[in-house]
């Protein structure tokens, strides 16, 4: 139970069955500092992020493109499901070294990074296995072009969907839609 400012008092349930989260209680000026969040990328849907910042995240990073634009400390809040999803919309292949990426480029991966979100939101996010956010299942997985569709065909071009390995996560990619 919580005490608010103005004397109400609530009730905080965090009900996070996968343990990817956690809850922070500090004051709102303490944030930017905190040790847990001090350290976290750009917002991937928020003004300051542009295709020329994205370039210049990946400046110098010979990892590849999907693991980069997974990497919390440069991007926030950008998951598996979601960077598949985006390089396919944007037509750039996950191996691509992410130091290879052009401003035009990572603008266009930009792009299709808030396309994927926005819809996804819309779905009400992705529900794999028993997991659900707010009790309710959300159903973007359901509209997925590549995530978890090894082997069968692109909705493109009809090629099958590749899945390989990438930082010990599926990655899921049409060889003939995305390019290097």
């Amino acid at each position: 139970h919580v005490e608010t400012a103005d004397g109400r008092h609530l009730s905080i349930v965090f009900n996070d069955p996968r343990r990817f989260g956690s809850m922070l209680f500090a004051e709102p000026g303490d944030l930017p500092t905190h040790p847990l969040l001090a350290a976290l990328g750009v917002e991937p849907t928020g003004n300051a992020l542009d295709g020329a910042l994205l370039s210049d995240l990946f400046r110098g990073r010979k990892a590849p493109l999907k693991a980069a634009l997974m990497d919390q400390r440069l991007v926030a809040g950008l998951g598996n499901i979601y960077a598949c999803e985006a390089l396919h919309r944007a037509g750039i292949d996950p191996r691509t070294p992410a130091n290879r990426v052009s401003a035009p480029r990572a603008a266009r991966l930009l792009a299709a990074v808030r396309q994927v979100l926005g819809r996804a939101i819309e779905a009400g996010g992705s529900t794999l296995k028993d997991f659900s956010a707010n009790g309710a299942a959300g159903h973007y997985q359901d509209e997925a072009q590549v995530y978890g569709r090894g082997g069968q065909p692109c909705n493109t071009c009809g090629k099958p969907v590749r899945r390989i390995v990438q930082g010990q996560r599926a990655t899921y990619f049409c060889a003939v839609c995305q390019k290097r």
